[in-house]
């Protein structure tokens, strides 16, 4: 099981051990429609994720990475193996858990605030309280002056702005999020990278985060989990000793790119000989 003791920069040295979500021994496969058959997707997945950290995912396509996530939101029970929060096995979904998808999906015919206290109104929270809640968290993700727009008059940055809003209004204690700048263009997923470290750094979340971009994941993340080819299993977990608050230009740092090769090799060292469609991202200007 892989603990450590980490030193959170917004808690000004605070030392933080508490561990937040646990995994044993995690095995689970899923159903192939087309065939019928049922495959492997995770294998013996081990872990520990402590109280406000920031975890990212790597790995090839189709090595479950989404499974993984699904898991632990409680959509999916494992094969065997054990996943406890706070202590507590996870056994379906629930309001301490919150997921961010590709897809902002926000409810059409809803406004901006709407949409975001949705989730508040299914809990049964009152109004007032659930529109003065949705719009604290409207203003963390820097949306105010579009609380009353509908997702149309949004662009996509904006609309996962909403979506991450959203999810932070109910205040879970874990944030799943699975690869939600992928629709987005290139200086934008940039722009939204930085929005949102500077989103965790206030809401101070547990974050999971799976992506397939390389330095995204330096640049978020307090550790990095490299994962293999399916069946998904863990290739190695890189620490990102890298001072917070982080500027994109740090990409450019010899220390990111350190980072970058470290995580691209141990991928290579996942691979099948005939890998999957996994595409490293390297900060500009270097080689891959």
């Amino acid at each position: 099981m892989v603990c450590f003791t980490h030193v959170h920069p917004r808690e000004h040295n605070l030392i933080i051990s508490m561990t937040h979500l646990s995994l044993a021994n995690v095995t689970a496969s899923y159903v192939n429609k087309r065939t019928a058959t049922s495959l492997l997707a995770l294998q013996n997945i081990t872990l520990t994720i402590n109280e406000g950290e920031f975890v990212a995912i790597v790995g090839p396509s189709g090595c479950g990475k989404s499974t993984l996530l699904n898991l632990i939101a409680g959509l999916q029970a494992p094969q065997s193996g054990e996943i406890l929060l706070n202590g507590k096995p996870i056994q379906g979904p629930g309001r301490d858990r919150a997921m961010v998808f590709q897809v902002p999906a926000l409810l059409p015919w809803r406004t901006v605030l709407a949409n975001v206290s949705y989730g508040l109104e299914l809990q049964g929270v009152p109004p007032l309280e659930a529109k003065k809640r949705a719009l604290r968290f409207i203003d963390l993700v820097g949306l105010s002056d579009f609380a009353q727009s509908f997702p149309n008059e949004l662009s996509g940055g904006m609309q996962q702005r909403a979506n991450l809003a959203r999810a932070l209004a109910v205040e879970p204690s874990l944030l799943l999020m699975d690869e939600p700048l992928s629709a987005l263009d290139a200086i934008m997923r940039e722009s939204m990278q930085a929005e949102i470290q500077r989103i965790w750094q206030e809401s101070r979340q547990s974050v999971l985060y799976v992506t397939h971009q390389i330095d995204e994941a330096i640049f978020l993340a307090d550790r990095v989990i490299v994962m293999s080819d399916r069946p998904g299993r863990i290739e190695k977990i890189i620490q990102v000793r890298l001072s917070r608050p982080r500027q994109l230009s740090i990409k450019q740092h010899p220390s990111f790119v350190q980072l970058s090769e470290e995580i691209w090799q141990s991928l290579q060292q996942g691979m099948s000989p005939s890998p999957n469609s996994f595409v490293p991202v390297f900060p500009k200007g270097q080689n891959n």
